[in-house]
């Protein structure tokens, strides 16, 4: 197993210390419940090189006023840390045989990714994750956020998934990341289309399309979601459709480093997935999924789904040699 999607800051922390010590407590309990390898992967917006490109990018589109500052806020808030020394103290990781790689989480500036992938191509990231937080100015998944919460009641639930499936399919065109990011968060409040197949078909489609690999994170239980990333239905899609995996914790504490990650591992098994995606400068190679992860029990199993969408339904092929399920149609 992997965990491809590790902060080193919580959201509620400002101040961006960088020590060796943490990242070696990260490897060491990620060893421990059977993880080969983690990923960190800060968020871009947290540097000072992001603020001097990307600051102000909340006026770039037309939203209320309460948006717009509470967003402005938001990102001043986390702007505190040096790209630079990021970098340096992960390479560091590296070259002591900790077993880590060097990443990021790239969420969608839209009409500026050019210019993130700019800045990006200058340093010796191992793996890109592509996020979509934000619709406009409107950070739909931060919970703590009275004025973020507040404009679900709105809008109507699938004018939201159209609009995160639109920013999704724009992020993917653009080939900026290697791997989507907790791929259906906009669910994350539980706020789900009555029949999401429709959204599910057309967020595996363009993660098809855009050859990159996509994220099965145990985040969600931790959500008022109360189930993982990807739902059971949008990851057997991806699965038929030749889509790559990794899988991930999305932790921002040591606490949830590698959290639920035999429930991770049954779920892959459960639809046919034996192998997962692993990058080294950019580059993915294939590693075969376990038969069972070491030393984590599975908790209760993930929320059935209709039999209609359960993984028998979508015939998954032999692997091939990106590391997924075989299509027979696009990658």
């Amino acid at each position: 197993m992997l965990d491809y999607h590790l902060h080193l800051w919580p959201h509620t922390q400002h101040d961006a210390p960088l020590a060796l010590e943490q990242v070696a407590s990260y490897c060491e309990r990620a060893q421990d419940a059977g993880v080969v390898e983690i990923a960190l992967t800060e968020h871009l917006f947290r540097f000072v090189q992001a603020d001097r490109l990307l600051a102000g990018f909340w006026d770039d589109v037309d939203a209320p006023e309460p948006l717009r500052r509470s967003m402005a806020e938001y990102w001043r808030f986390h702007v505190a840390a040096d790209l630079d020394e990021y970098v340096s103290t992960v390479l560091e990781a590296k070259r002591q045989g900790l077993p880590v790689v060097l990443g990021l989480e790239v969420d969608y500036y839209r009409g500026r990714m050019d210019e993130v992938a700019a800045l990006l191509a200058g340093y010796p990231f191992d793996v890109l994750l592509g996020s979509v937080h934000w619709i406009g100015d409107w950070r739909f998944d931060d919970l703590d956020d009275p004025v973020s919460m507040a404009e679900w009641s709105a809008r109507e639930v699938d004018d939201c998934w159209d609009a995160y499936a639109d920013a999704f399919a724009e992020l993917a065109a653009t080939r900026t990341c290697d791997v989507f990011a907790h791929p259906d968060l906009v669910k994350v409040t539980g706020r789900v289309p009555e029949r999401p197949q429709e959204w599910w078909d057309r967020l595996a489609d363009a993660a098809a399309s855009s050859g990159m690999a996509a994220e099965v994170s145990s985040a969600g239980w931790r959500k008022p979601v109360a189930e993982q990333y990807p739902a059971l239905g949008l990851l057997v899609r991806l699965a038929a459709r030749g889509v790559p995996f990794t899988t991930a914790s999305d932790a921002h504490h040591l606490s949830h480093v590698a959290d639920r990650v035999g429930d991770l591992h049954a779920l892959l098994r459960s639809a046919g997935i034996d192998r997962l995606t692993a990058y080294r400068r950019r580059q993915p190679h294939t590693l075969p999924l376990a038969e069972r992860p070491h030393t984590l029990p599975l908790a209760e199993p993930p929320h059935a789904l209709p039999l209609s969408e359960r993984p028998h339904t979508l015939p998954i092929s032999e692997p091939t040699s990106s590391g997924t399920a075989a299509s027979d149609g696009s990658s």
